[in-house]
């Protein structure tokens, strides 16, 4: 059982699969790769306006289509909330959380800033019983510098997800030096896909397991594997211990 828990495979939703040819061709790209379990996290942003109802009507219709085709991969319905429009959909009922089990959030900041009130975002989300889950922290400029913004985050309850393709460099060098960085600090919980197209983004969760693997140790490709299992069922895990940045400048905020 292999789950992955954030990908963009449901078809016409945002700037992942654009048809359901497409989904299903990403969808047999996951099942390839050894994915059993695909949470689809369609934005919900400025230009994706993508509600809880849409997404669980969507991810009912392709889990049709990969029955039908005897695909050996379940879908599950997510958002990837922008930071921004978390504040609107907060009190409305939009937020969907990941696999519809009422704990996690998927909680996508900005990459070019931090802003200034993330933490006080955060604990509010928290106060309302979710979990936040930040994916792909190496992509933010501020927080390759400042990666003791991340401990702090860590150590309030935030839980933190590094796509795949950034352990191999495809999001360059300075996102897969914060990536390793952030690994043997223990402030990285998920390892996922982050899956758009089957050639251009596929599902790498494979090759990202065995690099963790060979680099780090078994263990923690377990680790991880087993944490992605638990935000599917919606339960509650026991995080490693986070290390802080001791010579790390703390950052103005």
């Amino acid at each position: 059982m292999i789950v992955d828990i954030h990908s963009h495979v449901l078809p016409g939703l945002d700037d992942g699969a654009p048809s359901m040819e497409e989904a299903i061709l990403l969808t047999e790209n996951a099942a390839a790769n050894g994915v059993t379990h695909i949470i689809a996290t369609p934005h919900l942003n400025d230009k994706y306006r993508n509600h809880a109802k849409q997404i669980k009507e969507a991810v009912a219709d392709l889990n049709k289509e990969l029955f039908r085709k005897r695909i050996p991969v379940d879908i599950f319905p997510g958002q990837e909330v922008q930071f921004f429009s978390c504040l609107n959909a907060l009190g409305d009922g939009h937020l969907l959380t990941l696999a519809d089990g009422g704990k996690y959030l998927l909680i996508e900041l900005p990459d070019d800033h931090f802003p200034e009130f993330t933490f006080e975002l955060l604990f509010s989300l928290q106060i309302e019983g979710y979990i936040p889950i930040i994916p792909h922290p190496e992509r933010n400029v501020v927080l390759r510098k400042e990666k003791q913004l991340l401990y702090e985050l860590v150590t309030k309850g935030v839980l933190l997800q590094v796509t795949a393709n950034s352990l191999f460099g495809a999001n360059g060098r300075t996102a897969k030096k914060c990536s390793l960085e952030l690994i043997k600090h223990n402030l990285v919980h998920f390892i996922s896909s982050d899956a758009h197209h089957p050639i251009q983004r596929p599902f790498l969760l494979r090759e990202g397991y065995q690099f963790i693997e060979r680099k780090f140790s078994t263990n923690l490709r377990n680790y991880f594997i087993e944490n992605a299992k638990h935000v599917l069922q919606g339960t509650d895990f026991q995080p490693l211990p986070p290390i802080s940045f001791k010579h790390t400048r703390a950052y103005k905020r």
